[in-house]
């Protein structure tokens, strides 16, 4: 394995948990966040702004791109694990999910990561107990030198 260091890039990692549309606006503006990619396996919100359509036309207004990866998503008979604290459980059958299909959409991310400053987006503020963890986890195991912050 060669190891890549990154021209600029970086990955960030925020739920949106909590926080209004102009919140998240304002703290990926100050990050410089290039990209905003949603790893929800659906882009539905009850939260005013947070739907697919509502979000990709703020985020354009404010010179961010959107990218909506439903196969990075946590499939949903897997949410529950993550919910009720069952981490380990869920951690495992997350990761069995990225590397049985998903793979291809997740070492896409990886390498715009090294280029661009992009956040992974999803509902959970608390990364651990949202499924952002495991794909970071992956990115830093492949990718030591990539930079990893949790907006």
């Amino acid at each position: 394995m060669t190891l890549r260091i990154p021209t600029g890039g970086m990955v960030f990692s925020i739920g949106y948990e909590g926080r209004t549309l102009q919140e998240l606006l304002k703290l990926l503006e100050v990050y410089r966040v290039d990209l905003v990619v949603d790893v929800r396996e659906n882009p539905i919100s009850r939260k005013p702004g947070f739907n697919r359509r509502q979000l990709s036309a703020a985020l354009q207004s404010a010179g961010i791109d959107y990218r909506h990866e439903p196969l990075l998503g946590n499939p949903k008979e897997n949410r529950e694990a993550f919910q009720r604290g069952h981490l380990a459980a869920g951690r495992k059958r997350y990761f069995e999910h990225l590397n049985n299909g998903s793979r291809a959409a997740y070492e896409e991310i990886v390498e715009l990561a090294f280029s661009l400053r992009l956040v992974l987006l999803c509902f959970e503020r608390d990364e651990e107990r949202c499924h952002r963890s495991c794909l970071l986890q992956q990115a830093k195991a492949d990718h030591p030198a990539l930079a990893i912050s949790r907006l």
